[in-house]
């Protein structure tokens, strides 16, 4: 356990910005906890709950080949909410970094197109679990990169609706109103094979991430050593943030630094020395830990057009 001599060493804003401003290769993993501040359920813990369902169950192949309407109706959720949310401060001041720092990679868990939203440098970014706006056949190699079609069918339509009474649930998250069936003939169909269901474009639990995006972060890393990894929205403890953390570092150059709402004695005890660990809200921290670098960031949103 960090004593706390060494736990205000760890949170030094003064000594996490020497150590910035003499970093050119940084690397981001970005988890939940990034887009929380734009108001997006993290679905994890106790909370995790989609219609007393856990969100993890729903999100396997077995799952969908199971119930392809309830899969379906829970990513139309997620895909309505995820543009109905904006980009926070701390999207905005990820994009900035890239833009200032070439050598910049940012890894993203995130699935809801915030990073792209943000006018994130395209090359300087890897959506490690896809993109709920990207679309694919479940069987041939059909692929749409990106739809924003809100509801996607008229049988998802209640996925897209407003909430009429603040005061009560929303009627698609009631657990105790019956939902409608929906028949696999009301689905979205592959355009090409014209006879498989097209499903959202995410990994699911189970599936193996783009091979190709794996290669291309190993060459990454395996370029240059790596002055610094932020590990912004989740734990340093939990993979692929973990793998990729202690993948990038060289010893007695690399910080890894933690922002996140909560860091665990696991996580404070488990930093060497130069790294650095920030509890809070990465919307509010990051833009003030990267502020040397990038300045004041007034973020502009990307247009939104399907």
């Amino acid at each position: 356990m960090a004593s706390s001599a060494s736990r205000a060493a760890l949170s030094s804003i003064p000594l996490f910005h020497e150590k910035l401003l003499k970093s050119n290769r940084i690397l981001a993993v970005c988890g939940a906890g990034l887009s929380a501040a734009s108001g997006l359920p993290t679905f994890r813990g106790a909370g995790g709950l989609w219609r007393n369902h856990n969100a993890v169950d729903l999100a396997t192949p077995e799952a969908f080949d199971a119930d392809p309407g309830l899969v379906w109706l829970f990513y139309a959720y997620r895909r309505h909410m995820a543009l109905t949310a904006k980009p926070n401060p701390a999207h905005y001041s990820l994009a900035e970094l890239a833009r200032k720092r070439p050598g910049f990679k940012c890894l993203s868990q995130n699935v809801d197109n915030l990073h792209v939203r943000a006018n994130h440098p395209s090359d300087q970014l890897s959506l490690l679990h896809g993109s709920l706006f990207t679309l694919k056949c479940t069987t041939c190699s059909w692929k749409d990169p990106y739809n924003i079609a809100d509801p996607l069918c008229p049988a998802l339509a209640p996925a897209a609706e407003s909430n009429p009474d603040p005061t009560k649930p929303l009627p698609l998250l009631d657990p105790a109103q019956p939902l409608a069936e929906i028949r696999e003939s009301e689905l979205p169909h592959c355009p090409d094979c014209k006879t498989e269901l097209q499903r959202p474009g995410v990994v699911w639990f189970g599936e193996m991430l783009d091979e190709d995006m794996l290669d291309d972060i190993e060459e990454w890393i395996e370029k240059e050593p790596v002055d610094m990894v932020l590990v912004v929205g989740t734990s340093s403890a939990v993979y692929p943030a973990a793998g990729y953390a202690e993948r990038a570092r060289t010893k007695g150059r690399t910080s890894v630094v933690t922002v996140n709402l909560e860091i665990t004695e696991e996580d404070w005890g488990r930093m060497r020395k130069g790294d650095f660990g920030f509890e809070g809200d990465a919307s509010l921290l990051l833009p003030e830990l990267l502020r040397p670098v990038i300045g004041e960031v007034k973020g502009e949103e990307e247009e939104l057009e399907g």
